[in-house]
């Protein structure tokens, strides 16, 4: 195999890019650390050079996983002028667009989540993190809402949001985006004051 030279940096980011495609859509527990090297075209001593042990590549996968998700999220809930209504529906329009079966299998965190149950792994730890944050994200967009509409709890509301978009992951899986996921955004409009 050829020898690609490249600075740690990059190495570790071209690890990551390939672990990322091997973990999403083959399984972490699937994948070995062997087959990434490979793939990523590196020694093992590389890999464990930049990753102490899989756990460690794992959460830094996941990690990397945030980053990208909180970016996705963040541009499509921009506070760039529009309403907050049509800001928190933007999400759910880009999350439909997220989910196609040419590019989603579902949420890397929720799989990461049921391939690691232990809540002392750094796994299981990123991936609630990231759950929490997108939360928290739909709680602030409520409130933000509440400032202009009648929204008697804006906790539920921004609850009630998390668990649409828990349901479109969950349900893209096993029915498709065709499936239940395609009413997501109906169902949010139901729920937001006019």
């Amino acid at each position: 195999m050829p020898t690609v030279r490249r600075p740690a940096a990059q190495t570790r980011e071209h690890v990551l890019s390939v672990a990322h495609d091997l973990f999403y859509w083959n399984g972490i527990r699937a994948v070995g650390v062997d087959r990434i090297a490979a793939e990523a075209e590196v020694a093992p001593t590389t890999l464990y050079r930049l990753f102490a042990s899989k756990d460690d590549l794992v959460a830094a996968y996941l990690a990397r996983a945030d980053t990208h998700y909180r970016a996705w999220f963040r541009q499509a809930s921009a506070d760039d002028g529009r309403d907050p209504r049509d800001r928190i529906l933007a999400v759910f329009d880009e999350l439909i667009h997220q989910v196609q079966p040419d590019r989603s299998r579902g949420c890397p965190f929720l799989m990461a989540l049921a391939e690691f149950p232990n809540p002392d792994l750094p796994a299981h730890r990123n991936a609630i993190t990231t759950k929490t944050w997108v939360h928290e994200q739909f709680r602030q967009l409520a409130r933000e809402l509440a400032r202009t509409r009648d929204v008697p709890d804006p906790d539920a509301l921004g609850s009630e949001l998390a668990l649409i978009m828990e349901g479109v992951y969950a349900t893209v899986q096993s029915m498709g985006v065709e499936g239940p996921a395609q009413q997501a955004r109906e169902l949010v409009e139901l729920l937001l004051p006019a």
